[in-house]
This record gives structure tokens, sequence and C-alpha cells, in this order.
């Protein structure tokens, strides 16, 4: 179970910000949030989203426990 956090485009998409999901790792984490919303699911998977797990920015698999939060950001811009 892991405590999902979305920002940005990614949280307007989804219509919400905050969730509770019970995933064992990242990739059981990003299944279940595409089967609840395909949509979101392609967008999580789109170039430029980082996920943040405890805070720090990973790159493939990571494991979850009963406390892990979770953070998908959408790519930034500025200027």
């Amino acid at each position: 179970m892991a405590r999902v956090l979305l920002f940005g485009r990614l949280a307007d998409q989804a219509g919400w910000r905050d969730r509770v999901i019970e995933a064992g790792d990242l990739q059981a984490l990003r299944a279940a949030l595409a089967a609840d919303d395909p949509d979101l699911g392609d967008a999580l998977a789109g170039p430029g989203v980082q996920v943040a797990v405890d805070k720090a920015i990973v790159r493939g698999e990571a494991a979850l426990t009963v406390a892990t939060e979770v953070a998908f950001l959408p790519p930034m811009s500025g200027g």
C-alpha cells in the first residue's frame, strides 16, 4: 500500500491529488493506476514524467511498503 501523490497536469487529468493504493512495487502501482484510468496510465508513462519514492527521484523499479509515498511529477517548463 502506498500513498500516491499527483502534481500539476497529472492531478488535473486524474481529478485527484492524493490517494492510497495497494501495490507491492512501482510496476504494480503503475498497472493499478492504468487499470483504473487508462488515460492516466498513458500520461504517467509519458516522456518527462518523473517518479519520486519517499522524496527521492527513482528510475526503474522500487519496492513499496505500507508507509511509502510515491509522487508522480509532470515535466517542468518555464523560462
